[in-house]
């Protein structure tokens, strides 16, 4: 990860990166991403972009393990977060699925991860005190709701699913108001001349079809250069 991939992947949407991933690869059918409607807090937003820490979450019902070992375990998770490399972000799987009701994802839980230096959160799970997160820390959630039910940390760093998306420890996410996906480690050299080439493109079906006059014949000529363009 070069300063100047990670600026640009900050400039790009999430379809835009899924597109290029299937560029790189020189193939469709890339599929590591996230297969359900998701919330954004903050939809006009950028992306978020980083390495994942994972963890999975519980809240529907209450635990049955020792208090003393629930805050072991919290303390390690906030360290897991705390040491984090920049630019990381939280990925966090809610195992309670359907069922999930906690909202892990309030204003205080944000506001710590910002001061930690994560760029956001990424989750199944639950959001809430929406108008009250810090600016600058978006979380890609599962829904919202008012309360943080029993909510409690069960795991730390093990692979996690969101929504189909399986995420490893460590993983590069990119994320934003239409979901996420996970970078393939072995096209992360390749990505941002992919990105370049998808958007240079794109660009022989828009600038034709945006301006005046544009009909079935300029549209034709437009589609086929498109057509042998793309991936």
């Amino acid at each position: 990860m070069t300063p100047e991939l990670l600026d640009l992947l900050r400039q790009v949407d999430t379809p835009t990166v899924c597109n290029a991933i299937e560029v790189a690869q020189g193939r469709r059918g890339f599929a590591n991403f996230t297969r359900a409607t998701m919330l954004s807090s903050a939809p006009e937003a950028g992306a978020i972009v980083g390495f994942a820490r994972t963890a999975a979450i519980a809240a529907l019902t209450p635990s049955t393990e020792d208090a003393a070992v629930l805050r072991q375990r919290r303390m390690a998770y906030y360290r897991h977060m705390a040491d984090a490399p920049a630019p990381s972000i939280a990925v966090i799987e809610d195992i309670d699925g359907d069922d999930a009701v906690g909202a892990f994802w309030g204003e205080i839980n944000t506001t710590v991860h910002k001061a930690f230096g994560l760029a956001g959160t990424v989750t199944n799970g639950v959001m809430r005190d929406l108008g009250d997160l810090p600016d600058g820390y978006p979380v890609i959630a599962g829904r919202i709701g008012p309360s943080h039910g029993f909510v409690r940390v069960e795991s730390i760093g093990q692979p996690v699913t969101i929504f189909g998306m399986t995420v490893l420890d460590g993983d590069l996410v990119h994320a934003d108001r239409h979901g996420a996906l996970v970078v393939p480690a072995d096209i992360v050299p390749d990505l941002g001349a992919a990105i370049r080439r998808l958007m240079q493109t794109e660009r022989l079906i828009l600038d034709p079809a945006r301006r005046p006059g544009f009909d079935f014949d300029a549209f034709e000529q437009a589609w086929s250069e498109f057509e042998a363009a793309r991936t």
